[in-house]
């Protein structure tokens, strides 16, 4: 991890408070829809067309686990991509990268190769990713920062939902479905590339400082980490434990949308009342009630298609929705100006949690069963719970520092 006091990053001026009829906005909604949407599809298509090429459990674990590693290279690379080209054109040039990974899973089916692949989207994706958080955050305030992001997340979920449910529609042995998850993602630079308003100013190039990121906001960064190590395992495993439990593809589908379903619908909420309360309360209750819907699953009792589906929407409306908080937490704590340096630290720590994990949870589910994943996420999310509840003890509330009165080094009020 570099070193170094601070990063330095233009004055940047203060926009008004971004709304959802923001046309610079509401282009970029609609690019995040589609190419959410091809993504999600890759992401079910993936695991299960290498559960069914008879890829080992731990290369399907390790199939998550290097997407990871490409996305933490690419938030590593991506602000300097951002600061040469501008937003618009980085985001053209990351999404081109998704394509032509999109369509090469045609090439050659085998491990290496799909590694190979996995590891290339997930830089494109970092850069993606890393593009649009700071896009939005550019145009938010801390007064409607909340709401504003759970309006990218419900355009984010509905766009993941459909793409998971695509493999009901075509052959999952077949390269249609790849084809298809590309057309997605070409369509995806459309709305941007044709929008009218100025993108974000350009910042100049900086790197990731992980150590800034914990000192002003632990439990943003502790939150992002979690979210990285237990979202990455399940979007990498859940499709193999849902095939073994629900014995097709169509159980698959169901499962992961009735997760991404159940995000949707409490993210909006949760936003609301994260802008009025406290967000650390929010991160501390939906934590606890997602470990007990994982226990659920890592003790059998949900099973069934229907029950399946029910804890999904469970496990959705609770840890799924905490990314959401995380960066609004962290946000708050830092300048306009900080936006792409927030973005890139909190993408670099959700990277370490979901290149590790996977692996961990596939290996635990060839030696413990498929329930095991489960059993490491409730982990993961009790701690969670329990360390924000620990830094609201010992930290009380403090309020966001006024805009006018934020340094980019130091910051007054600590969470």
């Amino acid at each position: 991890m570099h070193k170094g006091e601070g990063i330095c990053l233009p004055p940047m001026p203060n926009p008004p408070p971004a709304t959802p009829t923001s046309s610079s906005i509401a282009a970029l909604l609609a690019s995040v829809f589609v190419l959410i949407a091809g993504n999600g599809l890759l992401n079910t298509l993936v695991p299960l067309r290498a559960t069914l090429e008879s890829f080992p459990p731990i290369v399907v674990g390790i199939l998550g686990s290097v997407y990871f590693i490409g996305m933490l290279a690419g938030t590593l690379a991506a602000p300097a991509i951002m600061a040469r080209a501008g937003f618009i054109r980085a985001f053209a040039a990351f999404t081109a990268l998704a394509i032509a990974g999109a369509l090469a899973y045609a090439l050659e089916v085998t491990p290496a190769f799909w590694i190979i692949l996995r590891g290339l989207l997930g830089f494109a994706f970092a850069g993606i990713y890393g593009i649009i958080d700071s896009w939005i955050n550019a145009k938010a305030s801390n007064a409607n920062r909340g709401r504003l992001y759970a309006l990218y997340q419900i355009v984010n979920f509905g766009g993941s939902a459909i793409g998971q449910q695509m493999p009901r529609f075509g052959d999952v042995h077949g390269f249609r479905l790849f084809s298809i998850a590309a057309m997605l993602l070409a369509a995806a630079i459309i709305p941007v590339a044709m929008t009218k308003t100025d993108a974000p100013a350009e910042p100049r190039s900086i790197r990731p400082n992980v150590l800034w990121l914990m000192r002003i906001s632990p439990i943003g960064a502790a939150t992002v980490f979690v979210i990285g190590a237990a979202n990455g395992s399940f979007f990498s495993l859940a499709p193999v434990y849902a095939l073994a439990v629900g014995g097709s593809s169509v159980a698959v589908s169901w499962f992961m949308t009735a997760t991404v379903l159940g995000s949707a619908i409490m993210v909006w909420p949760v936003g609301r009342l994260s802008d009025r309360y406290d967000r650390r309360v929010l991160v501390a209750g939906l934590s606890a009630a997602g470990v007990l819907f994982e226990l659920l699953l890592w003790r059998h009792i949900a099973n069934a298609p229907l029950h399946l589906a029910f804890v999904g929407v469970g496990i959705g409306c609770t840890t799924m929705v905490l990314y959401t908080l995380a960066i609004a937490h962290a946000n708050d704590r830092a300048g306009p100006e900080n936006v792409v340096a927030v973005s890139a630290g909190l993408l670099f720590l959700y990277c370490i949690g979901a290149i590790v994990a996977p692996t961990v949870a596939s290996a635990l589910m060839a030696n413990f069963g498929v329930a095991a994943l489960f059993g490491q996420n409730a982990l993961l999310h009790f701690a969670l719970a329990a360390f924000t509840v620990w830094r609201m003890m010992t930290r009380p509330r403090t309020l966001p520092v006024p805009q006018d009165r934020r340094e980019t080094k130091r910051l007054a009020g600590m969470t």
